[in-house]
Formats: structure tokens, sequence, C-alpha cells
């Protein structure tokens, strides 16, 4: 019988260092700070109690738990192997993301500007039911406009589907 690696008769094998995973720690770690620097920025006029600075310290602490996770994983070699980039469903979030920025800009509003971000970000993850991904889009972000604006007063860009409401 052969001993095997698997079954205690041998030492495990060496694990390299993941420069990715230990650059992507490192990214987490800067987000982290920079919320934190951000946070206590902010002007509190509250006399008790929290104020706004909290929430984005809240998220900076689990950044940098995920931060030290990560980190750690990274240099023990624990990271899962990776998949091979697809430029195409990175190209389409970017397209979505532009679109986001170009309907805002140009007065389309909320509503048309998610939608548009929403039908290409599912069509980066695979999906191709444009039109069903379309008329999802336009129920959801009409809801939540309305949530926004009716509930919570809370203004989002005003375009012509917004003026209509």
């Amino acid at each position: 019988m052969t001993p095997d690696r698997t079954s205690g008769d041998l030492p495990p094998a060496p694990r390299h260092v993941d420069p990715a995973g230990f650059v992507i720690a490192l990214m987490l770690a800067a987000v982290a700070a920079v919320l934190v620097w951000d946070a206590n920025q902010l002007q509190s006029n509250t006399t008790y109690g929290m104020g706004p600075q909290v929430m984005p310290v809240v998220i900076a602490i689990g950044l940098g738990i995920l931060a030290i996770g990560n980190l750690i994983d990274a240099l023990r070699g624990n990271l899962p192997p990776r998949e091979s980039a697809d430029p195409r469903a990175v190209l389409l979030i970017l397209a979505g993301l532009a679109l986001l920025i170009a309907i805002i800009g140009l007065g389309g509003g909320f509503i048309l500007a998610t939608t548009a971000l929403f039908v290409t970000t599912s069509a980066a993850f695979g999906r191709r039911a444009v039109l069903a991904d379309l008329a999802i889009a336009l129920v959801m972000t009409t809801l939540i406009y309305l949530a926004f604006d009716r509930l919570l007063t809370l203004s989002l860009p005003a375009g012509p589907l917004e003026r209509l409401m």
C-alpha cells in the first residue's frame, strides 16, 4: 500500500501564498479605513444617542473582519481557485453603470436609469430574458421610487416617469 497525503502518512503539501487574495485583503482594509475616516468627518447634531457616523463604522468593522479572514486564508493558501475572467460580464456591468450615470445626467430619472442597470447586470449574469427583465425592473424600480418618495419622503432623481406619479 502506497502512502497518500489524505491518510496522514505524509505531511500535507506545502501551500503557497495567494498574491491576489493578499491584494484583495489589503483593498478591503483600505476601504474600511476610508469609511472610518469619512465617518469621522461627518458633523453630528445629536446630543444623545447615535449620530450619522455609526453606520459607516459598523460597515467598516465588517469589512475589517473580512479583510483579516481573507488575509489569513491568502497567507495559508486556502482560497479556492478562481475561474477565468469573463470580460463580457464585466463590460456589461460597466455599460450598465455608464447608462445609469448618463440617464440620470440627461434627466431620465431614477426609474429609467436603475432599470437599465438592472437589465444589463442581469444579462451579465447570463440571463437571456431581456423583455421579462425589463418588465421586472420597471415594476421594482417604480415601487422603490414610490417607497422612497411617498413613504420616506426622500427625493430621488426625477425624470419623465417620476413626474407622471
